[in-house]
């Protein structure tokens, strides 16, 4: 093996050459077939889900008609890292997001923690939705038919005050919500990428025709006290910025998309227009129908959206139409995101941290087979037995580490590589990629100990399997010098 006697610090510091993976891999390759639009709509099946449909019964109350300026400026910092995405997204166009981001730009070893971050984030994610998910499957089935499951067999395990269990059992319809989307990845990822899109734009539709019943009941009183509550703009900001959370999502597809140099940018910053515009028309319509303070009382909270189309409108179908669109939403979430934790596996296993079998690529289909299955076993097995409200956190904590790591590498690469093709380029640089680290950092702190110290065990032990495992079968210990690891320029770009 080359790189006999690398010290452990040597080993951690050093860096993925980007010709390494800009003219080609050692390892498989994953089929070239997504276009912009399916791209994009990537980035908002991953993005518009449960949030948009509850949040508002959470962001009102903390800042009443000024909420519309919180969405604004959660928008604003969710915007922020997806620009940070964008450009690297162009210049370095590979499937694995921010952990091939990181290891290009700062090292094995930060690689191998933000490997474990996003992991955390996307496994984690993946098992949260599908667990909502049941739940508004399971009212969809009683608003139609009368029935629903019983809680054994649509709800885990309900804990006491002491933590033990209470009542419930496995949620199966969570389990047969990732088999679901399981089956559509194996099938590839072009197939996956036409039924979400599909999924995406329904689920639009739904909001958009709130946003249009809503506006008919608009009541200008409802706005006449605008900044009443202006000191609770930045902390509903900061519970609506979770809503924004999935743009990200486009930048694992970056093997598997046509010309992706100019399609990732332009998915991301398309995707978030859309998030942006639609979120802001859907807090705008709620306001119009209903007065801020309604939005603080238990009926706004067991019903959200629905219950308001029900005011304005006088008929309950509302309800089962928005828990059909709500049923549609979280379907592609968990398809999105499942697609990500696999994508990003497959790049650390061709880099040696985790057995090869995970980028093993089926030849009729182009998708990672073996890959898929093992990951979606497991967040099946989380999904059934462990309810939501343990998962949500450290879905955060894996997001925010993931965005502050996105913009630290982008300064990093741009002063370590200043001639790498940029087809993208972050405006008022280095403005954004600062203050995506500030934002991220704040919010950072606001997350419960707890999540701090579940996190944090879970990356002492994904560093101590790289010390076991990933040390020595990394792939970077098959190059023969220390100078070939550490010449990223591709020679045309030296001309």
């Amino acid at each position: 093996m080359a790189q006999q006697g690398m010290g452990l610090g040597a080993q951690l510091l050093r860096r993925k050459p980007i010709i390494f993976q800009r003219k080609h891999h050692e390892g498989e390759e994953l089929a070239r077939n997504l276009g912009t639009f399916q791209l994009m709509m990537f980035g908002v099946g991953a993005t518009v889900g449960t949030g948009v449909f509850f949040v508002l019964s959470e962001a009102v109350p903390v800042a009443g008609p000024a909420v519309i300026i919180s969405f604004l400026l959660a928008a604003a910092a969710a915007g922020l890292s997806a620009l940070c995405y964008a450009e690297l997204s162009s210049s370095i166009p590979v499937s694995g997001s921010t952990y091939s981001f990181s290891y290009h730009a700062l090292g094995e070893g930060v690689a191998v923690i933000v490997g474990g971050c996003v992991l955390l984030e996307y496994g984690v994610a993946v098992s949260a939705v599908a667990v909502g998910w049941s739940g508004y499957f399971n009212e969809l089935l009683h608003q139609l038919f009368g029935w629903q499951l019983p809680v054994e067999l649509s709800v885990s395990f309900i804990p006491g005050d002491d933590g033990v269990a209470t009542g419930g059992g496995i949620n199966l319809p969570a389990v047969v919500l990732i088999a679901l989307c399981a089956l559509l990845l194996i099938r590839g990822a072009s197939e996956s990428a036409t039924i979400n899109a599909i999924m995406v734009v329904i689920k639009l539709g739904v909001l958009v025709l709130f946003t249009v019943i809503g506006i008919t009941a608009f009541n200008a009183d409802h706005f006449s006290d605008f900044f009443a509550q202006a000191s609770g703009i930045s902390a509903a900001a900061g519970t609506i910025f979770f809503s924004f959370i999935g743009l990200d999502a486009v930048a694992t597809a970056g093997e598997e998309v046509k010309n992706p140099q100019k399609a990732i940018p332009r998915a991301i910053i398309g995707a978030l227009i859309i998030v942006t515009s639609i979120y802001i028309l859907v807090c705008i319509a709620g306001l119009a129908a209903e007065p801020a303070e309604w939005f603080g009382t238990e009926e706004a909270g067991e019903a959200g959206l629905a219950k308001i189309l029900e005011n304005v409108t006088g008929t309950p179908i509302w309800a089962t139409i928005l828990a059909a669109g709500a049923v549609i939403s979280v379907f592609s979430v968990t398809l999105v995101t499942l697609y990500g934790q696999t994508r990003i596996l497959f790049s650390i296993s061709r880099d040696g941290m985790v057995s090869k079998k995970f980028e093993h690529v089926d030849a009729r289909t182009g998708a990672p087979r073996f890959n898929i299955t093992v990951v979606s076993i497991l967040v099946a097995i989380v999904a059934g037995l462990v309810p939501s409200d343990y998962l949500w956190d450290s879905v955060s904590f894996g997001t925010l580490v993931a965005f502050s790591v996105v913009a630290i590498s982008l300064m990093r690469l741009r002063r370590s590589h200043p001639h790498l093709e940029r087809p993208y380029k972050v405006p008022l640089y280095p403005v954004v990629p600062i203050l995506t680290v500030v934002v991220c950092v704040y919010v950072l702190t606001s997350l419960r100990p707890i999540t701090w110290l579940i996190c944090v065990s879970w990356l002492v032990i994904v560093f101590l399997f790289y010390l076991g495992y990933g040390r020595r079968k990394a792939t970077l210990n098959t190059y023969t010098s220390d100078e070939e690891i550490a010449e990223p320029i591709h020679p045309e770009l030296e001309k």
